[in-house]
């Protein structure tokens, strides 16, 4: 065994089932970079073109794979650049693992070049474990814990080593002393599940709805032949929240689609016309968008304790795992033998799914970014895993990609952090390269970040089983999200200095690359550009030029806001499109255009 304390880092990765260690080489870390080149690829050193997004990456794996992402960078800048990437995975509660060098240890607390306090850095992102090995014989217990604690509850952890403690021997056979503590790279999860009483309570207030409304989100995943069960029984309907689209199938009939600001009309019908909650593995913050108080008695399920209640005032509340505690929550309820909501609800979804088809096929000046992520969906390959950046790809993400059954599809949500989706793909692709990859950008977060990870997919694809790697880019030269919300939050017109997105060339920087490029302005050109994009032998960056006079507006939107957004509109010299689409928006919805 022997060699260095970075020899003895790197194999107890390996022990702890490591696959990769995203990050950016420093001098601060070159003996962990050294003892990774001895290792021979296990585990395998994916640099990414910025510490923060080996971060991303770090987070991605964490949530493509259920295992624990580990990120490596340098002391001072390094460090900080990891924070954003690790911020997301505190905020979305994934695992993961940082290791960051430092000064050497000598040299502490003497302003040394690059020296940061990096406790004081770390102290809140990695509050629940941060850790600077001093000793070699504290190496393998610190990572460990590192480790354990990452993965056991959820969070970013932080193991600091400083440069000469890199190169110290490794400390092989620990001496049985005082002050010297052992370990071994283990860790387990317990069996959660509710009291009898507590679920003969849950069933009482389900049984007694007349009109029941489910909220999913990503803590029901796997329990998804348990949520149609009890949707079948109750004669009740689904909404999801964003992280929840992917659990259950799109096309269900009492599946209402996306709840919140992104999300649809039949979801806001479901959440204002339902007189029973039941939340299913979901802490949505979107709040207003939940019944209104009073309205819903309520029962949640989720295996944190924390968050039971912490959104909706709950009558009921179940900690324990979704599937299992659905199962037995099931011999309890009672068929519903009124089918009257499950109809409205059947028909609000199918009113839904014609007004999102409208909107979609609305002209707009030159494409309608509704229409290129509603025919997307008809591409899908059926193992595609699919990333979405945060801006206005996650609205039509939300409204018109319609997922396969079973796939993969995640985005920085609770931080919503633009630039998550190129790094995303990068880890889901380094995960399974045999499965294609489809990341949906807006051209500001593609030129925050996603240009320079695109080098990255340029350089590895050849690699790749299955080349395929398709990513959209929505250019509408606007940071269109932030430009909607200052006429809807605050009756301010666009501000064109803040929101101007310079124009670039996508498709033909993918071409610079190596990889294919596709620039499409035509409805007529969508579906060869989709066709060609899944049937190309290298990655595809497809540039859609899209109108950024499409509205992002929540569903049955308050009369106010509509009043807002006018206020806004009124004040910019060129804002009839905007108008137009309101208009059509709200015809739709049966609503009228002006509160």
């Amino acid at each position: 065994m022997s060699g260095t304390v970075a020899d003895a880092l790197v194999r107890r990765l390996r022990t702890w089932g490591v696959p990769r260690v995203f990050g950016y080489a420093g001098d601060g870390i070159d003996p962990i970079l050294a003892a990774l080149h001895r290792a021979g690829g296990d585990p395998e050193f994916v640099p990414a073109r910025h510490e923060e997004m080996a971060a991303f990456m770090a987070t991605g794996h964490a949530k493509y794979t259920g295992g624990v992402g580990v990120c490596l960078a340098t002391q001072g800048p390094g460090a900080i650049h990891l924070l954003g990437g690790l911020y997301d995975a505190k905020l979305d509660r994934r695992p993961v693992v940082a290791i960051v060098g430092q000064v050497v240890s000598t040299a502490l607390g003497t302003g040394y070049l690059q020296e940061v306090d990096l406790h004081a850095l770390f102290k809140d992102v990695c509050g629940q474990y941060l850790q600077t090995v001093f000793a070699p014989e504290q190496l393998p217990v610190l990572l460990d814990n590192a480790m354990r604690t990452s993965i056991s509850e959820r969070v970013p952890t932080c193991l600091i080593v400083p440069h000469d403690v890199q190169r110290e021997d490794a400390a092989d056979d620990l001496p049985h002393a005082h002050g010297v503590v052992p370990s071994s790279a283990v860790v387990a999860r317990p069996r959660v599940l509710p009291r009898e009483d507590e679920l003969r309570r849950a069933a009482e207030v389900l049984n007694a709805g007349k009109r029941v409304a489910l909220l999913i989100g990503r803590g029901a995943a796997g329990a998804e032949r348990e949520v149609a069960q009890v949707v079948e029984v109750l004669g009740a309907g689904a909404t999801a929240s964003l992280v929840g689209k992917p659990v259950i199938p799109e096309d269900a009939p009492w599946h209402t689609g996306v709840m919140g600001h992104l999300g649809t009309t039949a979801s806001a019908e479901l959440m204002s016309g339902c007189d029973t909650l039941l939340i299913v593995g979901s802490n949505d913050p979107w709040t207003e968008f939940y019944p209104a108080p009073g309205q819903a008695r309520a029962v949640q399920i989720d295996v944190e304790a924390r968050v039971v209640g912490s959104k909706y005032p709950v009558e009921a509340p179940l900690v324990g795992d979704a599937r299992e505690t659905l199962r037995l929550l099931l011999p309890l309820l009672r068929r519903n033998a009124d089918r009257a909501w499950e109809r409205r609800v059947f028909a609000d979804v199918a009113r839904w799914r014609q007004i999102a088809g409208e909107r979609a096929r609305t002209p707009a000046d030159p494409l309608n970014p509704e229409l290129v992520v509603h025919a997307l969906s008809g591409h899908l390959p059926t193992d595609v895993q699919v990333a979405v950046d945060v801006g206005s790809s996650t609205y039509w993400y939300a409204r018109h990609l319609a997922l396969p059954v079973g796939a993969p599809a995640h985005t920085s949500s609770y931080l919503a952090s633009m630039g998550c989706a190129l790094p995303y793909g990068l880890a889901a692709k380094l995960h399974a390269p045999d499965r294609p990859v489809v990341a949906l950008v807006g051209d500001g977060a593609m030129q925050m970040n996603g240009l320079l990870e695109l080098i990255t997919v340029a350089d590895r694809w050849r690699t790749w089983a299955d080349p395929r790697f398709v990513v959209l880019v929505l250019h509408n030269r606007d940071l269109n999200e932030v430009t909607w919300e200052q006429r809807e939050m605050e009756g301010d017109p666009r501000f064109p200095t803040s929101q101007r997105v310079p124009d670039f060339p996508y498709a033909g920087y993918a071409e610079l690359l190596g990889l294919r490029g596709i620039r499409v302005d035509s409805p007529d050109a969508l579906g060869t550009a989709w066709h060609d994009a899944f049937t190309a032998d290298r990655p595809v960056v497809v540039e859609a030029i899209v109108d950024p006079a499409v509205p992002l507006l929540a569903p049955h939107l308050p009369g106010e806001k509509v009043e807002m957004i006018h206020r806004g509109l009124d004040q910019e010299p060129d804002g009839d499109p905007e108008r137009e689409h309101l208009r059509r928006q709200r015809a739709a919805e049966g609503s009228p255009a002006s509160g």
